[in-house]
């Protein structure tokens, strides 16, 4: 088959598109014939090499997907041939005392499929039953194979982790990003009063698209300056910030006291300084989420593949153009999700 890959960390350079070994399928596994795939910035971060993790070279990225199912291990039950899949990219080995009490993104095992494992980007991928959803027939094959990364982990940031409450004042950072236009759709479904912030006016038209109530252009303006205008001087009850070292004070002084920031990555840096003085004497909140629950996942795709939310495409490209798909996520440049599609299927 062919898949992208990588034998080494690094620029954009080391990615290519080419022939690899097709899966082996196991016992409880499924194989899919991808027809659609997307990126995360995960990917990024991926490519360039993470502390602490260490890969089986070659590598090969990507933890969104959606495809037909070709064949199944003899102890699968859930799926057969002709199945329309998409991937949970969320591994977890169970028994452990996280995953018994219905929680394994909390087991010591946790992992997840293109991060630490090889995943989706090629034509073919053995994928544990587990690991997979059914996905409607009529649901669009770049819909299916954008949308379960960013939406399950917005949806467990706002809703589990973050117990949103109607018509509670929720911020949220980067909404062109994937996780980004995912909570601001999940947020204004909930029935919160949204402010989003993005960095060009035709992405902010954009987040208004997805349900923004207000909109900050943060190249423009300091952003918890604005939300204390706005907010007539109060603040808001949770920011979303997945960004990090760059945002992380100024999302604290955005908070109402007694507020929340949720928080699932830190593209601009991990370590912004506590600033713990400032969390203890308002009673603020900082919030961990990483990826969500099956049920949480089920929960939220279900929404997605009734039209309820929509994954924004910005680009589909064949997998060959890689190396574009990373530009677009590595510069910032349009709203939404990137997929990419097997050459074989175009």
């Amino acid at each position: 088959m062919k898949a992208v890959q990588f034998t080494e960390h690094g620029d954009r350079d080391v990615l290519e598109y080419g022939d690899f070994p097709d899966p082996e399928v196991g016992p409880d596994e499924v194989l899919v014939d991808v027809k659609a795939a997307s990126l995360n910035h995960l990917d990024i971060w991926t490519r360039r090499g993470l502390p602490g993790v260490e890969l089986e070279m070659p590598h090969i990225p990507g933890s969104d997907m959606a495809g037909v199912v070709t064949e199944v291990g003899e102890r699968v039950t859930r799926f057969e041939a002709g199945d329309h899949v998409a991937l949970i990219a969320g591994v977890a080995g169970g028994g452990d005392e996280f995953s018994r009490k219905g929680d394994p993104t909390l087991a010591p095992d946790f992992h997840i499929i293109g991060e630490h494992v090889r995943g989706v980007h090629a034509e073919f991928a053995a994928i544990p039953e587990e690991n997979l959803v059914p996905v409607p027939e009529d649901v669009p094959w770049e819909v299916a194979g954008s949308a379960s990364l960013v939406f399950q982990t917005a949806w467990r940031m706002l809703v589990d982790r973050g117990e949103l409450r109607p018509g509670e004042k929720v911020l949220v950072l980067g909404a062109s990003g994937g996780v980004g236009h995912a909570a601001v759709q999940i947020a204004d479904y909930a029935g919160a009063e949204v402010y989003a912030t993005a960095s060009t006016d035709e992405k902010l038209e954009y987040a208004k698209e997805c349900g923004a109530d207000h909109v900050i252009n943060y190249e423009e303006e300091d952003f918890s300056k604005e939300i204390r205008k706005l907010t007539d001087g109060r603040g808001v009850d949770m920011v979303v910030d997945h960004i990090g070292e760059a945002t992380y004070k100024q999302s604290l002084k955005s908070l109402v006291k007694g507020g929340r920031v949720v928080t699932c990555g830190a593209t601009t840096g991990p370590d912004p300084g506590a600033g713990l003085n400032y969390i203890f004497w308002n009673q603020l909140s900082v919030i961990g989420s990483t990826m969500a629950t099956p049920g949480e996942a089920d929960e939220v795709l279900d929404l997605v593949w009734d039209g309820t939310f929509e994954p924004r495409i910005r680009e589909t490209l064949p997998m060959s153009e890689i190396d574009r798909a990373h530009e677009l996520i590595e510069e910032r440049q349009g709203f939404g999700k990137v997929v990419v599609i097997p050459d074989s299927e175009l």
